[in-house]
């Protein structure tokens, strides 16, 4: 029977760990129910840059870690040929539960809607809080749009440094004073294409798919340097 949806309330004070620990009970859509398990972030809280795909797929599902199937595995490889480590980046996604239609013994993927960003929020948003990243990578058009604007074409705007203000840091403290290391960063904003749009582009066209989404990679690590 369905339990009725509950806020998301995450902790602070609990860096990433405690995150993960708690997102893991997270009862905020429906999406929870036919889903394997929550797929939160991963990587190191010192981590400058920060990729947020769409949602987890079958495999990211069924292993609870972000970005491990063959979207995963193209995305690796896009990182490596741009001179970023991907040990070094965190990754997560928009929404944290996969979101599918069964179809016989397969699960087909289908797109998270509005509701689904928005109650996945407040765990993207923690995320910003504890990682402070210098540079936001929307991969995909799902991410661009919860991040960056609703109206946001990858087609026109991909590969461009925005400035950005992460969710519940006031614009007014983006710039630091000049006596205050400590007061927040700038962070930059940059969208690209999902990893698996280039693994559904034709043959004929993937290759070029593909090397558009390193030269976007390879603007953020020159930002990087």
């Amino acid at each position: 029977m369905s339990q009725e949806n509950e806020p998301a309330r995450p902790p602070t004070g609990v860096g990433l760990e405690g995150l993960r620990t708690a997102a893991a009970g997270c009862r905020a859509c429906e999406l929870w129910e036919p889903a394997t398990q929550t797929v939160f972030g991963e990587g190191p809280e010192t981590a400058r840059i920060v990729f947020v795909g769409e949602q987890p797929g079958d495999q990211e599902d069924r292993r609870g870690e972000p970005f491990v199937g063959p979207a995963g595995r193209l995305l690796d490889r896009a990182l490596g040929d741009a001179g970023i480590d991907r040990r070094d980046a965190y990754i997560t996604n928009a929404v944290k539960h996969f979101r599918f239609t069964p179809k016989g013994k397969r699960r087909i993927h289908q797109t998270p809607g509005p509701e689904h960003l928005r109650a996945c929020r407040p765990w993207l948003e923690s995320e910003f809080a504890v990682l402070q990243p210098e540079v936001v990578v929307c991969l995909g058009a799902t991410a661009a749009k919860a991040l960056i604007s609703p109206s946001f074409r990858i087609t026109k705007d991909r590969g461009q440094l925005l400035p950005w203000t992460p969710p519940g840091v006031a614009a007014a403290a983006v710039e630091p004073a000049d006596d205050d290391e400590d007061a927040p960063h700038q962070t930059w904003m940059l969208a690209t294409t999902h990893p698996s749009a280039i693994l559904r582009t034709p043959d004929e066209a993937r290759d070029a798919a593909y090397d558009a989404l390193v030269a976007d990679l390879t603007v953020v690590a020159h930002a990087l340097a």
